[in-house]
């Protein structure tokens, strides 16, 4: 068997076990991965929606509150997801259960065991996402056919902040530096990321900060699919700097579990 199969056949592997565990556990997910997301869709969508629809959606460009946030909230979810499967459960892996070293017992390679834990966080991203996808389109927060195109959109930044996420819960030996990821990673992305407002709106100092994340990017291009309104060179852009992320940070989990794995 060449290499390349031999690659694909472990994270295979890797991936049904963390399937299994997950036909298990999953009910626990429900809430954040699920119900969360379409109280925030309920409350600010409709509820704020329509106090900002009652007077005027011309800085919205003429589209609904609710037609506007939608996308951002689903990349955001995208984004909360990923972030969630990559910190305490790497870090579980890594100190506490330690089942990542009974794995490389095995014909495993370090590299397997982070795609196969990349696959499952795709798994979990995709399928949360298609779930809220149809809840925002049953609400009508999708005003172009294009916008289910957010779905593949809300994966792809799902990755790009997985990846790197994993890579730096490798570095860790405890799990307080999680705690700055939440306060000062996710938190400032959600907020200032334009899901919820233009970032044209922030003082010059915060709006550059906003297109260095990601998740303005997957915010962006998912909204303008959803909209109807794509410009191809930027959507390009968006997609590039989208895969870089997911790249590099691939590549540095890989390191990472190497490291502490292998030494």
């Amino acid at each position: 068997m060449s290499a390349p199969a031999v690659a694909l056949e472990n994270g295979r592997r890797m991936f049904d076990y963390w399937l299994t565990v997950y036909k298990r556990t999953w009910k626990g997910t429900v809430i954040s991965s699920f119900l969360l997301p379409m109280l925030y869709l309920a409350a600010m969508g409709i509820g704020l929606g329509s106090f900002v629809d009652s007077n005027g959606t011309g800085a919205l460009g003429g589209v609904s509150y609710l037609q506007f946030i939608a996308p951002g909230l689903l990349a955001a979810t995208a984004l909360q997801i990923a972030v969630g499967e990559a910190t305490y459960p790497v870090m579980s892996g890594l100190k506490w259960q330690k089942f990542y070293h009974s794995m490389i017992a095995t014909p495993l390679r370090p590299a397997d065991v982070v795609y196969g834990q990349l696959g499952f966080i795709a798994f979990r991203v995709f399928t949360s996402c298609t779930v809220f996808l149809v809840i925002i389109a049953l609400f009508g927060g999708l005003r172009s056919p294009l916008g289910v195109l957010g779905l593949p959109v809300a994966l792809l930044v799902g990755m790009a902040v997985a990846s790197p996420i994993a890579a730096f819960a490798t570095t860790l030996d405890n799990d307080s530096g999680f705690a700055m990821v939440f306060r000062f990673g996710v938190v400032p992305a959600f907020l200032f990321s334009g899901a919820f407002f233009p970032v044209s709106q922030l003082p010059n100092w915060i709006e550059w900060l906003a297109y260095v994340s990601p998740l303005w990017h997957a915010v962006d291009l998912a909204r303008s699919l959803s909209l109807g309104t794509v410009t191809p060179w930027l959507a390009l852009v968006n997609v590039v700097y989208l895969l870089a992320w997911f790249c590099v940070g691939a590549w540095l989990a890989v390191r990472g579990f190497t490291k502490r794995l292998v030494g």
